[in-house]
């Protein structure tokens, strides 16, 4: 299958999970979502690993991974509690924030290295995004969602530290699927501690909450290969382009499911992330390796 189908499929899948989450989310608590999506990923990257040729999942560098883990692991958890709570698009927006985010990191960077010329366009880039968020969280803000607003761009936020670290491993040689088997772990842990911390604990299935749950961590880990998949076939530029269809996705899912309406400023903040998004890539990618133009492959 060409990247670019792949890349395709791979946004499809993760909007269905957002679809998923909203879903189970009436049902169980963030903390056991992202628990049984742990497991199902670990359940289906071991069997996985078990094909000749596959890579093991002994890993040298487990401090890396606990890291790692942690950043990604909140992130989801912030992400999934967004996505409970908002409209599917705008949550799924403020996760892909992350590419803002990262260029802000780099700017920042830039300023604490003494760096003497800053790209301008990256400046321009990061304002845009941020004036986008505005907008989109603007309903939020009116109507006492302001919480779950913020844990969606917080989210964003840890995805991009994620990131970071997901480039790290694979420099020391960790391949994606060791990588995601690790993150998978971090998940099934701290969901069952975060359950388990909870007044509520967990709850009792339904045939029809399992089928979700079970929705979840197969979506996830399907996409997940896929994107994978598709980075090592195609052009970065063009799948990190391709990946913002996921926005587009969960604006009909949410629309057609749930009756999410999107105002026209929401709507404009929208396509301002967007695009600040897509150019801080475009200009990230000319300065950074390759391996590093990877954003939403294990959020």
């Amino acid at each position: 299958m060409p990247a670019s189908l792949l890349m395709i499929a791979a946004t499809l899948l993760f909007a269905t999970m957002g679809v998923c989450v909203k879903l189970a989310s009436a049902q169980y608590g963030v903390g056991e979502i992202v628990m049984y999506r742990g497991l199902t990923g670990m359940a289906l990257l071991a069997g996985l690993s078990l094909r000749p040729g596959a890579a093991s999942l002994r890993t040298r560098v487990p401090a890396m991974h606990f890291w790692r883990s942690l950043s990604g692991v909140a992130s989801l958890v912030l992400w999934f509690h967004a996505i409970g709570h908002l409209p599917l698009a705008t949550a799924m927006t403020l996760n892909y924030m992350s590419s803002v985010w990262m260029a802000l990191f780099l700017l920042g960077g830039a300023i604490l290295m003494g760096g003497q010329r800053l790209d301008g366009r990256l400046i321009a880039a990061v304002l845009v995004g941020f004036v986008g968020v505005a907008l989109v969280l603007r309903p939020s803000m009116e109507s006492r969602l302001a919480w779950y607003g913020l844990s969606g761009l917080l989210s964003g936020m840890l995805a991009a530290m994620a990131y970071l670290q997901v480039t790290a491993l694979g420099r020391v040689g960790e391949p994606e699927s060791r990588r995601v088997f690790y993150f998978s772990l971090g998940g099934a842990v701290a969901g069952a501690a975060t359950t388990l911390a909870s007044p509520e604990g967990f709850h009792a299935h339904t045939l029809r909450g399992a089928a979700l749950l079970l929705g979840v961590g197969l979506l996830a880990t399907g996409a997940q290969l896929a994107l994978t998949r598709a980075y090592a076939k195609g052009r970065a530029l063009t799948n990190a382009c391709l990946q913002y269809l996921g926005i587009v996705f969960s604006c009909i899912f949410g629309l057609a499911l749930f009756g999410d309406r999107i105002d026209g400023p929401a709507l404009l903040g929208i396509v301002l992330i967007v695009a600040a998004g897509i150019t801080a890539t475009l200009l990230r990618a000319r300065s950074t390796p390759a391996d590093s133009q990877h954003t939403i492959a294990e959020s």
